[in-house]
């Protein structure tokens, strides 16, 4: 006989950090295969300190969808992260399985949140990081 699976809450301060990371960008989950009953979804919070970024990295094959909660973010993609799109508060981001992009904070005063998910679970591959001056328009605190 299989348990009863029954709804999960995830309280603040108690969501899941044992999560992938890459560099300036600190993602904690508040629904997970690693500390709830989810299977096929990973959702949570990724938070980049004033002027921080993130490693150049990929998803693998997980699909992701991004909600900016707070702040102005910035992802740098393509051939030497040359291509961006730029994200305001309430904008939502899609990022597609396997493409290689920064994720940027672009305010050198204020945090940038996002709330994020993934499909089928938080896949973090970091990358060879590049220097700054490669991300057009990009500056640190």
């Amino acid at each position: 006989m299989s348990a009863k699976l029954v709804p999960v809450v995830t309280r603040k301060d108690q969501e899941h950090a044992g999560t992938g990371q890459s560099g300036g960008a600190v993602r904690i989950s508040g629904v997970s295969p690693q500390h709830t009953p989810a299977t096929k979804i990973w959702f949570g919070k990724v938070s980049n300190k004033p002027g921080y970024r993130s490693l150049p990295h990929h998803h693998g094959e997980a699909e992701t969808g991004g909600y900016v909660l707070q702040g102005k973010g910035r992802i740098y993609f393509g051939d030497d992260y040359a291509e961006y799109l730029d994200m305001d508060e309430g904008d939502f981001v899609f990022v597609p399985p396997h493409m290689p992009h920064v994720e940027v904070n672009m305010s050198t005063t204020e945090d940038l949140v996002w709330l994020t998910t993934r499909t089928p679970d938080n896949i973090v591959v970091n990358l060879t990081d590049v220097d700054d001056a490669t991300l057009v328009g990009y500056r640190r605190a």
